[in-house]
């Protein structure tokens, strides 16, 4: 793809003053460069609580005894007290043992050697019928594994390993709870198993089937992600392709003000907007019915989640002494939305937090195509730059009104801890295989490392 250039003092289509156009860090290609702006969106994670369960009784003759913690276990696995699913016998209880002796009679009259032989000969069938009586019945028989398919199991958030290896043997992808379970031990992955949906083709290898469960649900159903740098337009657009909530339901419900009761960090925001704040993730609302506000809460909480160990204050009092800049948690998030839309690599993202600082301590513009893109919505044009509006960064010096993107948590650390440069310029391209990052510290060595550029890519 070709690339355009811009200068400040005779702007192009799409070129370049403080930076270049950043690509996307995922498998979509990033447009080649402009200036500071990057106008495409970047594609660039308990246990449940047991009842308590009455220990049950089971009869055995005209006797009643208490049932082991294993043996009530196995009978509620199998039915065996309720009678339902049940196949063959549960294991457990021991028969025989009364009518056998209940059958021993007084051989009353008869010789004294043939009550000793009577007697021994009931003896050992008595000893026979216990012996049997004690010995465990065959375990239960179930319908069978699945032999063919693929099937689908939906697992709870909250469920504990019981539940989970239950719902197995009820898709008939494990032949028992003490398999799985086993497994699950073998791979200590008790605290590690995922909610969500799951489809296994049958005849799955119970470890397979266990390592998956530790990495995350394997399907899409019902799940949506959201990448860094997305706008909330974007985010509402992706959340009604992957679950089918209306895009207009969802903005409806992005206002700071509907949430702030709830998220005081949110006071903060400006235009009523959660700009910033719907958290790229993926969110897995497999089993639920989910609505516009349900998804919107799981992002503010992911939000929360992910900034409450970043120390926003000491990045700021740093930021003051070095830069002689007064940031609030919030400037700290319009920072890190730009750095988000502008930086390639990791090693991009503090270089290009010193220029924007720099550019802030000297009272200059930022100049970034990537606050008009905000406003655009995609490529931003030499005409674009022209018109006025709070996020044209060209014609007005400062921070826009809100971030322009949900930013990553490196870009808020870069946005904290900005490198110790005298930049105030830089030219980012990736271009097919061309790739150049270049940071300068006047006009002019940016003008030159542009016509590098040009003259690199046969321009």
């Amino acid at each position: 793809m070709a690339n355009h250039w811009r200068s400040q003092t005779g702007p192009e289509d799409s070129g370049t003053t403080c930076g270049g156009r950043q690509p996307q860090r995922s498998s979509t290609p990033r447009q080649p460069a402009h200036s500071l702006g990057s106008n495409q969106p970047r594609a660039s994670s308990s246990r449940q609580a047991k009842g308590h369960q009455p220990e049950p009784r089971v009869a055995s003759g005209t006797t009643t005894r208490r049932v082991s913690e294993r043996t009530m276990q196995r009978t509620q696995v199998h039915g065996a007290l309720s009678g339902a699913g049940r196949v063959g016998q549960p294991r457990g209880r021991v028969s025989g043992v009364n009518s056998a002796s209940a059958g021993r009679r007084n051989l009353a009259g008869a010789g004294i050697l043939i009550v000793g032989l009577v007697v021994a000969v009931a003896l050992g069938a008595l000893i026979m019928v216990a012996v049997r009586g004690c010995q465990s019945a065959p375990e239960p028989q179930g319908p069978g594994l699945a032999t063919e398919g693929q099937i689908e199991v939906q697992i709870p958030e909250g469920a504990g390993t019981d539940v989970i290896a239950q719902a197995f043997v009820d898709a008939r992808l494990v032949s028992d709870t003490a398999t799985f379970t086993k497994a699950v031990a073998a791979a200590k992955a008790d605290q590690s198993l995922k909610p969500g949906t799951y489809v296994f083709a049958a005849g799955t290898p119970v470890e397979a089937i266990v390592d998956q469960l530790t990495k995350g649900p394997n399907t899409s159903a019902n799940r949506v992600t959201i990448p860094e740098g997305l706008t909330v337009a974007k985010t509402a657009a992706a959340v009604e392709s992957a679950l089918g909530i209306p895009a207009q339901d969802f903005m409806d419900q992005a206002k700071a003000s509907l949430w702030v009761g709830s998220y005081p960090f949110l006071a903060a925001a400006q235009d009523d907007s959660l700009e910033g704040f719907l958290w790229a993730s993926t969110y897995d609302f497999s089993g639920f019915t989910v609505d516009a506000k349900s998804v919107i809460k799981a992002m503010l909480d992911r939000y929360q989640q992910a900034v409450s160990k970043v120390d926003f204050a000491a990045g700021e009092e740093a930021i003051q002494q070095t830069y002689n800049v007064t940031m609030t948690d919030y400037d700290i998030l319009k920072v890190a939305s730009i750095i988000e839309r502008e930086a390639v690599s990791e090693s991009d993202r503090p270089l290009v937090a010193s220029v924007l600082y720099n550019r802030l301590r000297d009272g200059m513009a930022l100049q970034s195509d990537a606050t008009m893109g905000y406003v655009t919505g995609g490529e931003v044009t030499a005409d674009d730059l022209l018109k006025e509006s709070p996020y044209n960064s060209y014609l007005n010096k400062g921070l826009p009104p809100t971030p322009i993107c949900t930013p990553s948590i490196e870009c808020i650390q870069a946005a904290l801890a900005p490198a110790s440069t005298n930049y105030y310029y830089f030219l980012i391209i990736e271009n097919g295989s061309y790739s150049n990052h270049t940071f300068s510290q006047t006009y002019e060595e940016h003008l030159a490392a542009i016509d590098k550029a040009k003259a690199d890519q046969g321009a």
